[in-house]
C-alpha cells in the first residue's frame, strides 16, 4: 500500500510540475509547449520511461532515503519569452511553486482527518511535493535552481555559470553517490513538513 501511495503520489507530482512549466512560459510569450501539445493534464504526454517510471521505481523498490525523477521536459524556447530574465526566473520558479501549493492544499486536507488511509497518502504525497520543490531548486543544471541563478546573475558571471550545464548530469551523479542531497534536501523536506503539520 505504501508503494502504491508513493506512485499515486509522485505521477501528479512531476506531471503538474512541468505542466507548469509550459503554462507559464505561454502566459510569457512562447508558445512552444502548446504547440508541441504539452499544455494538457494527460499523463501520457508527459512520462518519462526513465524519470517517471524506472527510477522512482528502482528507488521505492530499494527503500532510498530520497525518491526523485522527472516526467519528460517541456519544450520552451527562451528567445520567444517577452522579458527573458524575468520570465526565465518566472518559469524556473513554476514548477517548485506548484508543487508547495500541493504539499499546502494536501496539509490542509489532513487536517480534516478523513480517514486513516486518506490521512497516510496525504502525508506521503506531502513529502514528495517537497522534495521535489527542495530538489529542483538546488542550483545545479539543469534543475530549475540553476535558471533561477543565471536570471539573477550579472550577464557574464551568467555565461560563465551556464557553461557548467554540460557537466550538470555529472554533478548530480556524484551528489546522490556520495548522497550529499539526503544531507541538503532532507533536513528542509523535514523541516517544511513539520511547519505544514504532518511530522
Amino acid at each position: 500500500m505504501e508503494i502504491f501511495f508513493l506512485v499515486l503520489g509522485f505521477l501528479p507530482a512531476v506531471i503538474l510540475h512541468e505542466y507548469a512549466h509550459g503554462w507559464v512560459a505561454f502566459r510569457c510569450g512562447d508558445p512552444t509547449a502548446k504547440m508541441a501539445g504539452r499544455l494538457t493534464l494527460n499523463p501520457l504526454k508527459h512520462i518519462d520511461p526513465v524519470g517517471t517510471l524506472i527510477l522512482p521505481g528502482l528507488l521505492i523498490l530499494l527503500r532510498a532515503p530520497i525518491v526523485f525523477g522527472w516526467a519528460k521536459p517541456v519544450p520552451i524556447d527562451y528567445g520567444h519569452l517577452r522579458f527573458p530574465r524575468r520570465d526565465i526566473a518566472l518559469v524556473a520558479l513554476a514548477g517548485p511553486l506548484v508543487n508547495i501549493l500541493l504539499a499546502i492544499s494536501f496539509s490542509l486536507l489532513l487536517k480534516l482527518n478523513l480517514s486513516l488511509l486518506l490521512g497516510n497518502f496525504l502525508r506521503i504525497s506531502i513529502i514528495i511535493n517537497l522534495g521535489l520543490a527542495i530538489f529542483n531548486l538546488l542550483p545545479v543544471p539543469p534543475l530549475d535552481g540553476s535558471r533561477l541563478v543565471l536570471a539573477l546573475l550579472p550577464l557574464r558571471a551568467a555565461r560563465y555559470f551556464a557553461q557548467l550545464e554540460s557537466y550538470g548530469m555529472i554533478i548530480l551523479v556524484i551528489l546522490l553517490a556520495f548522497r550529499i542531497l539526503d544531507y541538503l534536501v532532507w533536513p528542509a523536506v523535514l523541516y517544511l513538513a513539520k511547519l505544514l503539520g504532518v511530522t
